[in-house]
Parts: structure tokens; C-alpha cells; sequence
């Protein structure tokens, strides 16, 4: 699929909070934020959708093992293993995995806590 608008739905994806570090007090105006890492692992013809943004929750993405398939602005770029991409305030994506085996990202994200 390359259409950014039609996305399916999130499938065949799981989620690990590896760590978290609440950031109050650590940098001005985090306040209810926390720094969080997650392992996603994505199955082979998972998907990690629908189609989602980043604004306020702005992140980097690792890729341990398999390829990834990042679609944005019409674009389907694969990743992997190695670094992967970034996510800002003007990324609006989903991920596919098109491969055989089990693709495993490590994401590091900003979020609110809670």
C-alpha cells in the first residue's frame, strides 16, 4: 500500500515497555512527561497503523533485526536492521513489515505520562 490516507489497521504487532524515567523535575517544562523505550516487535505481514502523527511525542527508532516499511507522504521506505528513522512533530506514517521474518524496532519516545 502506498497511500498515506488508506491505512489498515494495526495487526500481527507486540508491545514491550522496556523503561521509562519520568521527567519532572529533570528539564524545564516536562512536566507530566516521561522519556519511554519500547521493544515492537511486527510479524511478518503485520501492520502498525492506522495512519498516526507524532506531534508532541516526538521519538527515534532502532531497528534490531527484519526490515520495516515506513509509509509517509506517499513514500514506502524500508529500514533495517540499523538505524531507522526519525519521528517529529511533522511525521504522520504507519509501518508495515513485508518480510519473512519478525522485524524488532527499539523506539525511543517522549510522551505524556499516564
Amino acid at each position: 500500500m502506498s497511500n498515506d490516507r488508506v491505512a489498515p489497521e494495526t495487526k500481527g504487532v507486540t508491545v514491550e515497555v522496556l523503561a521509562t524515567v519520568d521527567l519532572d523535575g529533570e528539564i524545564d517544562g516536562m512536566e507530566g512527561r516521561q522519556l519511554r523505550t519500547r521493544k515492537v516487535t511486527i510479524d511478518p505481514g503485520g501492520v502498525f497503523g492506522p495512519v498516526h502523527d507524532h506531534v508532541g511525542r516526538p521519538g527515534t527508532v532502532y531497528i534490531l533485526q527484519g526490515t520495516i516499511t515506513d509509509h509517509r507522504n506517499g513514500v514506502a521506505t524500508d529500514y533495517g536492521p540499523g538505524v531507522g528513522w526519525p519521528e517529529d512533530r511533522n511525521t504522520t506514517h504507519w509501518l508495515e513489515n513485508r518480510g519473512t521474518v519478525p522485524a524488532v524496532e527499539i523506539s525511543v519516545d517522549i510522551v505524556s505520562r499516564g
